[in-house]
């Protein structure tokens, strides 16, 4: 259980270029303990194209070579911020506006994080000593605009959360070029790591940050092979309702499904 995270009810493991297939046994045993399901990745990075994939950067090239609107947008981000890794202490006590000023400006509405949770949450953190926190600061009044939190693993770094003002993001001053270019340098430039991940493909299909990194800081997608493993009630339950996913409004539901569908398709 060391080697996964819990999240949303599903089982997910903490560094998926070390995961493999788990049996059916291996799977109920996790299961019995809590949970609905576990997304099961492995052979990651084949050269196979398959349904599911890893959004990663694995060589730090210089700016040079990132195209030309990138490279602009990064070095006005540069003039005007100051971007560092900050302890938690100061994170908690600068972050929170921030997460609540993005969360309002979501086209998909959700319920705003109280203070208290925010802070729970980052006091979960004190003892981690696998998360990072960065923070955007304008250089004029030292006023922070864009925040990140990521998770160090053994041969790679996830970037967990990012998050910016709204207004940082409509006034042409770029503080997510900034942000990503300085935690790219930092992780594969400085400590060496073997690479950086945003994340796995999304099943909700309601960001495009991935085609962001992709055009702009040469990120790339590693393949890999998908398994979703469910509790038995669950799988009669996704194999009913699998016929019918085009056509099913919930939106959790859905993305259940999408990600059946794409177990199936890898």
């Amino acid at each position: 259980m060391d080697q996964y995270r819990f999240y949303r009810n599903t089982w997910i493991f903490l560094e998926e270029s070390r995961e493999k297939l788990l049996s059916s046994k291996e799977a109920n045993v996790l299961l019995r303990k809590r949970g609905l399901m576990i997304r099961n990745t492995y052979n990651f990075d084949t050269e196979e194209k398959t349904a599911f994939w890893f959004i990663i950067k694995d060589m730090m090239e210089d700016i040079s070579e990132l195209p030309f609107s990138a490279r602009r947008n990064i070095r006005r981000s540069l003039r005007f911020y100051n971007i560092k890794r900050i302890d938690i202490n100061e994170f908690a006590e600068k972050a929170y506006p921030i997460i609540v000023s993005a969360q309002r400006s979501y086209k998909v509405k959700s319920r705003i994080t109280s203070e208290n949770e925010f802070r729970s949450e980052i006091e979960s953190y004190r003892n981690n000593d696998n998360k990072d926190f960065w923070i955007v600061e304008r250089k004029n009044d030292n006023q922070a605009v864009a925040i990140a939190i990521n998770t160090i693993k053994q041969d790679s770094c996830e970037y967990d959360t990012m998050r910016c003002t709204p207004q940082a993001l409509k006034d042409r001053s770029y503080p997510y070029y900034g942000l990503i270019y300085e935690m790219n340098r930092f992780y594969l430039g400085e400590k060496k790591l073997k690479y950086v991940n945003d994340g796995s493909r999304s099943i909700t299909e309601h960001s495009k940050i991935q085609e962001f990194l992709i055009h702009n800081f040469k990120f790339r997608k590693a393949y890999c092979k998908l398994k979703v493993h469910y509790k038995w009630w669950l799988s009669v339950v996704i194999k009913a309702l699998f016929p019918f996913r085009n056509i099913i409004p919930l939106r959790n539901i859905k993305a259940i499904l999408r990600m059946e569908e794409y177990s199936q398709q890898s």
